[in-house]
């Protein structure tokens, strides 16, 4: 049982942005489980009674809503100090919160790359920063960003996504650089194609559908459940000497 130890979370807190629905959901749930508090934040949280609330109260851990527009920086700045002021001691980060706007290259507006470019990338090392700071000071974090397939890929009709993704893979592996001989884990999820609401156009279109699952071994689409282990392990002691990485839960679609 020593091993599973490792993957005891008892006595941590994590911050788990985008948790209200999908794969953050699925990751501050299993964190729960494991014996964390959970710190919840996004643009639409309920301050009382989510349904993210409720399933981490049934596992007796504690739960602290907080409400936060990551396109607007003064926002984002306005709760890092509530933030600082009320629960100073992070020990796990997960930045999952993010957006996709869809629309060709040639007419892809300065307004649909600056809010993805802002959500997706700049709040995310914003947060990252001064969450990651105080994880020096102490020696002690784990830092889990959410990448993507098109952190590899180029994609279609998303060249904001695209580039913020790819930003975010970057980033993983600069701030493990600087920070794993501090005691600070930073490592990223790149998910694949998941039944979530960014990929609803992508599930509706019959033609983008077919050619998704042919390509996927597993043969299907991924489910946010999917996404528990990986978020555990790189959360727990478990992944102590794991830095700069890059996880692909795709069924095997980069692997084709």
């Amino acid at each position: 049982m020593k091993i599973l130890n490792q993957f005891n979370l008892s006595g941590k807190t994590a911050l788990v942005t985008g948790c209200k629905r999908g794969i953050g959901r699925a990751m501050a749930s299993v964190l729960a489980e494991a014996g964390s508090d959970i710190i919840g934040v996004s643009a639409s949280l309920e301050s009382t009674g989510s349904e993210i609330e409720k399933e981490v109260q049934s596992f007796g851990r504690k739960f602290t809503a907080y409400r936060c527009d990551f396109s607007d920086r003064p926002s984002l700045y306005q709760f890092i100090d509530q933030l600082n002021a009320e629960c100073p001691i992070i020990d796990i980060l997960i930045n999952n919160a993010g957006t996709i706007l869809r629309k060709p290259a040639a007419q892809h507006p300065d307004d649909y790359w600056d809010r993805v470019i802002e959500v997706n990338l700049n709040a995310q090392f914003i947060l990252s920063r001064e969450v990651g700071k105080r994880m020096v000071e102490r020696k002690s974090g784990k830092i889990i960003f959410i990448a993507s397939l098109l952190t590899f890929q180029g994609g279609i009709t998303v060249p904001g996504y695209s580039a913020s993704k790819g930003g975010i893979g970057q980033l993983t592996k600069a701030l493990a650089n600087e920070w794993a001989s501090q005691g600070v884990n930073v490592n990223a999820i790149a998910p694949g194609y998941i039944n979530t609401d960014n990929t609803e156009d992508l599930r509706n279109d019959p033609e983008r559908s077919a050619a998704i699952l042919a390509r996927i071994p597993a043969g299907r689409w991924g489910e946010t459940e999917d996404f528990k282990g990986a978020a555990l392990f790189l959360a727990s002691e478990a992944s102590n000497y794991v830095h700069g990485t890059i996880l692909t839960i795709d069924g095997g679609w980069m692997g084709r």
